[in-house]
């Protein structure tokens, strides 16, 4: 018998609508929570039932007591995290346990594990998956890092010992940058995470970021949905992902679901996650992290898989069973995200908060837009910059790549900057639709790309004009005839 009937959400934006939809469609009911800036939120007005959450507008979304006294008031039997804010926090997870309700996602201990990266590292490495040279302990003494540095040997990289998502990260190449580097590594660190401790590994020069998606239930069932190219970064930021990888040795991709699928049925994993790996020029793989929630590119996945992925978290939540065997997963075609941010590529990808003046989205087959703003909506300044995922799919890589060109075309968004003409020269790159490309594209690229939208915009207003002037002169010649 089903436990789940009723969902909290804990979470805002694109992520909380597209948990409702899933829900609607598994016939339970949603409830959305928001803060005093996000009332116009269209999540809010979608979920069957929504409450307000006081406080701070970012600490509220962080406010376990009041999230978890929501969901006993409105009689959840779950809570789904999404992504960022408290997903991978084990102690809520713990909490909603404690709470007797189910939190939609793997277990406490998994999250804890994962989300210290050393522990991790050597858990892994136990169940023989290939790691970066590096230490095994978090640091926060810039001596004892500077001697693991030079034992490692340059280049080397800084990490968060305690985050992800890129921050709290820095690349040495040269002895003079390291005092730098350590102290502004550890110093993000503790503002985005608390915890200022740091690891070091050996920096792979030119990669490529390869990841795979799991799903495991509560019975050992464990299956991958293959793997998702997520190389174009910029400050490790993803940008674009892409599922498959364009270019990748067909031994070395069932290698990695090898690799990744065993890892998780050794350490018992339960729900969706997934499993990063980079990947040298000569295809020796390392493993980098594992994410233990959804994540922001799940729907490329999606697409070329034909399977729901949130649902799937939910019923493995609810005790559920796969539905499905690894042999009976098919994928189909390529699938490309762009990450559209509310931020102006022309002033270093300084954020843009504000009010949506006009606003034209793509469509037609083969394009999804996973999203919640509007027209008329106002982008508060306080949350990620973050307001959209295009994506879109083809049979084949070229097409995939045309149909991007077209539906980036047919994107407008005023009263906002966005990095919309960012996307518009990566799909006019040759080496993008050669599928050559690395986690340094972006670093190597950025001088060449024209970003100002003022030459797009004009020739939308031309074709505009030339429209209404055909339009008038049709007019024109009804009233002529009718007289």
């Amino acid at each position: 018998m089903k436990k789940i009937k009723k969902v909290l959400i804990a979470n805002r934006g694109e992520i909380a609508l597209r948990i409702i939809r899933a829900c609607k469609e598994l016939d339970i009911r949603s409830v959305a929570i928001f803060s005093e800036i996000d009332v116009e939120g269209v999540w809010v007005r979608k979920a069957d039932e929504c409450y307000p959450i006081t406080g701070n507008v970012v600490q509220a979304y962080l406010n376990q007591e009041i999230i978890l006294s929501i969901a006993k008031k409105a009689g959840c039997d779950a809570i789904h995290p999404g992504y960022g804010f408290l997903s991978e926090n084990a102690d809520f997870a713990q909490a909603c346990e404690d709470n007797g309700i189910i939190f939609i996602g793997p277990k406490p201990q998994h999250i804890a594990l994962f989300g210290d990266k050393m522990a991790s590292k050597v858990a892994m490495k136990a169940v023989g998956v290939p790691v970066l040279e590096g230490t095994d302990e978090p640091i926060s003494d810039i001596h004892e890092a500077a001697k693991i540095a030079k034992e490692i040997g340059l280049p080397i990289i800084i990490k968060a010992a305690f985050g992800g998502g890129g921050r709290g990260m820095r690349i040495v190449k040269h002895n003079k940058d390291f005092k730098e580097a350590f102290e502004s590594a550890t110093n993000e660190a503790t503002k985005y995470f608390g915890r200022g401790e740091v690891f070091i590994e050996k920096y792979v020069e030119n990669p490529r970021h390869i990841e795979i998606q799991i799903i495991a239930d509560k019975y050992g069932n464990v299956v991958h949905l293959g793997e998702r190219d997520c190389s174009i970064q910029r400050r490790h930021q993803k940008v674009i992902e892409i599922a498959p990888s364009p270019r990748l040795n067909p031994q070395t991709r069932k290698e990695l679901y090898r690799i990744a699928t065993k890892a998780m049925l050794k350490l018992g994993y339960e729900s969706v996650g997934t499993v990063e790996f980079l990947l040298d020029p000569n295809d020796t793989i390392y493993f980098i992290e594992m994410n233990t929630r959804v994540q922001v590119e799940h729907p490329v996945t999606e697409i070329i898989s034909g399977i729901d992925i949130i649902q799937r978290m939910i019923e493995i939540a609810d005790g559920d069973k796969l539905k499905f065997l690894q042999e009976e997963i098919a994928f189909r075609g390529y699938a490309i995200e762009f990450r559209i941010n509310a931020e102006n590529p022309q002033k270093n990808f300084f954020p843009s908060s504000g009010t949506i003046t006009k606003y034209l989205t793509p469509g037609g087959p083969g394009v999804r837009l996973d999203t919640h703003i509007y027209s008329g909506y106002t982008i508060p300044p306080s949350y990620d910059s973050m307001v959209g995922k295009l994506i879109v799919w083809a049979l084949d890589w070229e097409g995939a790549v045309k149909k991007a060109r077209r539906a980036l075309d047919e994107f407008h968004i005023e009263g906002v900057d966005t990095n919309i003409t960012l996307h518009r020269e990566i799909v006019q790159d040759e080496d993008f639709k050669e599928g050559n490309f690395n986690t340094t594209y972006l670093d190597t690229k950025m001088e060449k790309f024209k970003l100002s939208s003022a030459k797009h915009i004009q020739e939308e207003e031309e074709k505009v004009s030339h429209l209404m002037r055909f339009i008038e002169k049709i007019k024109s010649k009804a009233i002529q005839a009718r007289h």
